[in-house]
């Protein structure tokens, strides 16, 4: 079906986004029919089979389950289970937006988008329609960048809202452990944004001290101290009118935190031993190892910041929770590095199969591909097997030494009990309050330490 002779179904209790979307719609559709209240959607369905329908996913209606959307999606599916539905989200509900995708939806927007994807958009779901049922629609490709490679459902997902978010102008958060591809997925955001072919800058700023840190973000004029030889632009402005990668970003001081979160919100620098202002347009991308949690804990890190960085976060999993990705990795880097040293493309045999599938990698991605490079360097044929694979003995101290300092708190925890039992000659109510432990909790511990 063409969108000239289509119908569409615009369903927002937003006056403004009701207008904003007929008026660009209405010389492109057949027909354009707007609501503000999805409780008619019955009425409306009863009457009418609509090629389109666009929902927002929040509405400020009697029904509140906390995610309306997914609500009227459901009953909207109830009534014509073809219906082809985008949903309509902000920021902070992409995730919700993500989940309305297995719940029937065909597609989603942010707001604000840009009108020539929302008709794409709505073009490459009406000639899906046309196809015959049973027969294959193609996907759009979910790989959001060379070096990216997934096919887990949480990459997938992550893949859906790179796709989503890059055309917009909101700040990204992205969450995960160490070697995960945090900076592979910053790069994605900027390589499909529309600053594509504006710089990308990339700052480790959790590696800047005290004095570096403004002479390197924010640029400084000669003389401003000793070493400044000659004018230097900081990375804000290298970075103007494309993205700002900062990664590391939970290992700045407070101090730092205010610098950063004055130049966000002014949207202006000025360089170190200077007053002149420079005005910055910036699309920032901020990456960090620490749990949310943690930087939502104010002796650590500035809300107001948190707020301004995290328009919307990409939380990026460990890759032992990334199923048989672990193998479709392996197998890329084997066959990259085959062909750096000259080395025939490998097989892989069972051994080596289930030696990868039952390893944790605690290094992530990176650690997997480390591990093999150094089978195609030493391995002596085509065919891997478990013996060529040896993981990270850096992974394996670092474990170790947790793992040793954990067992060493156990035993002062132990010993502190035993001790403060014996002062109080085994009465447990004065233990317990001496310690600052519950009855209840002292007793887990004995049973725990087998006192």
């Amino acid at each position: 079906m063409v969108l000239k002779n289509a119908s569409v179904l615009i369903i927002d209790d937003d006056t403004d986004v009701l207008t904003a979307v007929k008026l660009l719609l209405k010389t492109e559709a057949r027909e354009v029919v707007t609501e503000k209240n999805p409780e008619n959607i019955h009425a409306l369905l009863s009457k009418t089979k609509y090629d389109l329908i666009m929902l927002d996913m929040n509405f400020n209606s009697s029904i509140n389950t906390g995610n309306e959307g997914i609500f009227w999606l459901k009953e909207i599916r109830k009534l014509d289970e073809n219906a082809s539905v985008i949903m309509i989200t902000a920021y902070g509900d992409i995730d919700l937006a993500v989940r309305s995708l297995k719940e029937g939806a065909s597609d989603f927007i942010v707001k604000p988008w840009h009108n020539e994807k929302l008709i794409e958009s709505i073009r490459d779901i009406l000639r899906s329609k046309d196809k015959t049922p049973g027969q294959q629609v193609e996907q759009p490709s979910r790989s959001a960048s060379k070096g990216m490679i997934g096919d887990s459902e949480t990459m997938k997902d992550i893949f859906f809202k790179i796709e989503k978010i890059a055309p917009t102008d909101a700040n990204i958060l992205i969450l995960g452990e160490n070697g995960t591809g945090k900076d592979l997925i910053a790069r994605a955001i900027h390589d499909q944004s529309l600053c594509a072919s504006k710089p990308f800058v990339k700052v480790d700023v959790g590696a800047l001290t005290e004095t570096l840190f403004e002479s390197e973000l924010f640029g400084h004029k000669k003389g401003a101290f000793t070493g400044a030889g000659e004018d230097r632009p900081g990375r804000f402005e290298t970075a103007n009118g494309g993205t700002l990668f900062l990664d590391e970003i939970g290992n700045i001081s407070m101090q730092q935190q205010a610098k950063l979160l004055s130049v966000l919100q002014n949207r202006q620098v000025s360089r170190v031993g200077s007053n002149d202002i420079i005005p910055i347009d910036i699309r920032l991308v901020c990456a960090t190892n620490l749990p949310l949690a943690e930087l939502a804990n104010e002796n650590r890190f500035r809300k107001d910041l948190v707020y301004r960085i995290n328009t919307v976060e990409i939380m990026v999993p460990p890759l032992r929770k990334r199923g048989a990705d672990i193998i479709l990795l392996a197998k890329h880097f084997a066959k990259q590095y085959a062909g750096k040293y000259m080395k025939p493309d490998p097989e892989f045999d069972s051994s080596a199969v289930e030696k990868l599938e039952s390893y944790h990698f605690p290094g992530n991605v990176r650690e997997l591909q480390y591990t093999m490079e150094r089978a195609i360097i030493m391995s002596d044929g085509s065919r891997l097997t478990s013996a060529d694979l040896l993981f990270s003995p850096i992974e394996s101290a670092a474990e170790q030494s947790t793992a040793e300092t954990v067992s060493n708190l156990g035993v002062v925890e132990k010993n502190t009990i035993l001790r403060v039992i014996e002062k109080h000659h085994g009465n447990i109510s004065k233990a317990a309050k001496e310690l600052g432990l519950t009855r209840t909790a002292l007793y887990r511990r004995l049973n725990k330490y087998d006192i």
